[in-house]
C-alpha cells in the first residue's frame, strides 16, 4: 500500500524521533511529510511505533493518507525543493 504520512508535533525532540522512525519506512518529501510503500504488517508496526512517540494531550497528531495503486500514478509535483537532513535544500 502507498501511504502519505504527515505529522504536526510541537516539541523538537519528539518531532526528531518521529522523523527518524519515518525515515526508516519511507521517503522524506516535505518537512513533515513522508511517502511510504508498505506491506500491511509494516504499516501496523509503523503506526504502533508512532503512536507511542506522540503526546496527544499536547496536540501532536499524525495523519495517514492511503492511495490506491491507480491513484499513485496521479501524484504530481510542481516545483519546490527536496529537504536535506541538515535543513538545507537542493534543487
Amino acid at each position: 500500500m502507498f501511504v502519505i504520512v504527515s505529522y504536526d508535533v510541537r516539541e523538537n525532540k519528539r518531532r526528531t524521533q518521529i522523523h527518524k522512525v519515518l525515515k526508516s519506512y519511507g521517503e522524506w518529501v516535505q518537512y513533515s511529510v513522508f511517502e511510504c510503500q508498505l506491506e500491511k504488517k509494516d504499516y501496523l508496526r509503523l503506526r504502533d511505533r508512532l503512536d507511542r512517540l506522540i503526546d496527544k494531550e499536547k496536540g501532536d497528531n499524525i495523519r495517514f493518507y492511503f492511495l490506491c495503486d491507480r491513484c499513485t500514478g496521479q501524484v504530481e509535483r510542481i516545483g519546490g525543493r527536496m529537504p536535506l537532513e541538515d535543513g538545507a535544500v537542493f534543487v
